[in-house]
């Protein structure tokens, strides 16, 4: 059984996106470890790219400043390692099919497996072409997470059914980023997505206040927050991780 499926079997399951290195690994560890203490159910750990197309301009910006600082897929691999030693939820990679491309995916995948972790999410990694990486993610064991636009369609049905670990329904057009409002037809997507598989979904792109986290988890399974926690990073810098161990809690209390 897939490790992630232990971030739904409590209720609704908040996940929580966190971009490695930015403003440190140090400061990354101990966000992690403050999103997981305060009911983090998942946590989504990016790995820095140069040129991260589904980004909006905060996670873009934190990508820049991680690799400034010198971040690399070595690093991390190693950091994830360290911090399995205490953190138990399941975690899952975001990132870019040429990050795993350049580094070699079955080199990257096995690390993966040794590093405990349990998915790999890529964004730009269209469904048709997915068999680049599947067969061996399934050979280490790791879920290939599946994303589901407003764009799918005609093809949700299709994803739904061959999807593991859990599905990224996203819930807007564009880059990802704080939204006022999200005004995707978000109940049909999902009522296609149930009718195809028993895999939980969960909504991101967007959400950042209490208010709309509750209103994605009473349609899903779950809600995805980045850009609201990376904002945190970039106004309190090492301070942060204080302040998203309290925004972490007041968003898993809202969906409970």
């Amino acid at each position: 059984m897939s490790n992630i499926k232990k971030a739904f079997e409590k209720g609704k399951a908040f996940i929580a996106f966190i971009t490695c290195g930015d403003p440190d690994l140090e400061t990354t560890a101990r966000a992690v470890r403050a999103a997981a203490e305060n009911g983090a159910d998942l946590i989504e750990l990016g790995i820095p790219f140069s040129d991260p197309t589904a980004e909006g301009s905060v996670i873009q910006g934190a990508n820049l400043r991680a690799l400034k600082g010198g971040i690399t897929t070595d690093k991390i691999f190693a950091f994830v390692k360290e911090l399995r030693k205490d953190v138990t939820v399941p975690m899952v990679f975001m990132t870019y099919a040429n990050v795993v491309f350049s580094y070699g995916a079955k080199k990257f995948i096995s690390a993966c497996r040794e590093s405990d972790i349990d998915g790999l999410i890529l964004p730009d990694l269209p469904f048709e072409e997915k068999e680049e990486f599947h067969p061996i993610c399934s050979q280490y064991g790791v879920d290939l997470i599946s994303l589901i636009a407003p764009t799918s369609k005609n093809r949700i049905a299709m994803i739904a059914k061959e999807a593991e670990g859990f599905i990224y329904i996203v819930s807007s057009l564009g880059v990802t980023g704080v939204r006022s409002e999200i005004k995707t037809d978000l109940d049909s997507i999902v009522k296609v997505i149930r009718e195809n598989t028993d895999v939980p979904c969960a909504i991101g792109f967007g959400i950042s206040t209490p208010e709309q986290a509750k209103k994605m988890a009473n349609i899903s399974d779950g809600a995805i927050v980045g850009s609201a926690i990376i904002k945190l990073l970039e106004k309190h810098g090492k301070e942060a991780p204080d302040y998203i161990g309290e925004y972490v809690r007041s968003m898993k209390n809202a969906i409970r």
